[in-house]
């Protein structure tokens, strides 16, 4: 059975995020894992409102920020996947990580 990895990384900080997602892509490619990515999602902008009193009523400008989206998928190589998952990230960028098994065709 073949593992696939899906690793999502998500950050406000571009910057930050391009460059653990190209350490990432550095450090799989130097141990001979299979890799597809990173993909990048469009950005996508969130908007929460902010009340000047906690039982409602008015309110101040909304606060806006903006959040970048990659992806990674490492087939097979579990233990290179394990260490990637295990590692410190900076603080603002946040790990998904999501296992799928792959069956090969013809079995059940």
């Amino acid at each position: 059975m073949t593992f696939v990895t899906k690793l999502t990384l998500q950050s406000g900080d571009r910057a930050v995020l391009d460059r653990v997602v190209g350490e990432i892509a550095d450090f799989v490619e130097r141990k001979g894992a299979e890799m597809k990515g990173p993909h990048p999602s469009p950005p996508e902008t969130l908007r929460v409102p902010q009340h000047k009193r906690t039982t409602g009523g008015e309110t101040f400008g909304s606060w806006s920020y903006t959040v970048y989206t990659r992806t990674i998928e490492i087939v097979g190589h579990d233990e290179v996947a394990r260490r990637v998952t295990d590692r410190d990230l900076p603080a603002g960028v946040h790990l998904g990580v999501e296992v799928e098994q792959i069956r090969p065709l013809g079995s059940t």
